[in-house]
């Protein structure tokens, strides 16, 4: 699925918050896996629209590719302890909707990269757990292609 809005092109920004909704499944994983890819001087946290629980899955697809979600615990927007950010990356239409709403008076980017809920999947344990690495996999690439691979072009040409 291609997002309905793109970052600016060839800038890097100080500051990303990932938001689903619920900071259980897609934001973490965004979040953790940007951590691995951006550079450490580009703040990065995740939020969702209400607190929900920890997945045990997300741990497990994320181990698998040398990650960890380490001591996060789901949280919302309001109990983040800042809340500049430069871009906004909504993962689900419910944050989206809280984004834009949050961003009504500020000048903050919001994207939208539309990102399927693995819970929704039924089956066998490792059906699950497929929907889960499909949703890592997908935002692996998405931050790769949209936030690291042409911030590095930019940085080039500059």
């Amino acid at each position: 699925m291609e997002p309905a809005v793109e970052a600016g092109e060839g800038t890097r920004p100080g500051a990303i918050l990932f938001m689903c909704g619920m900071n259980a499944i897609r934001s973490p994983m965004a979040e953790v896996i940007a951590r691995s890819m951006l550079p450490a001087n580009v703040y990065i946290k995740s939020a969702g629209v209400r607190a929900g629980e920890r997945d045990p899955f997300v741990d497990v697809a994320l181990e698998e590719i040398g990650l960890s979600l380490g001591r996060h615990h789901p949280h919302t927007l309001e109990e983040l302890e800042d809340d500049y950010f430069d871009l906004i990356i909504t993962l689900s239409p419910p944050a989206h909707h809280a984004a834009l709403e949050l961003t009504r008076s500020n000048a903050i980017e919001v994207v939208y990269w539309p990102t399927k809920d693995p819970t929704v999947v039924q089956g066998t344990r490792e059906q699950i757990l497929d929907s889960y690495r499909e949703v890592r996999d997908h935002l692996t690439e998405l931050i790769e292609s949209r936030l690291v691979r042409r911030n590095t072009i930019a940085a080039q040409s500059a």
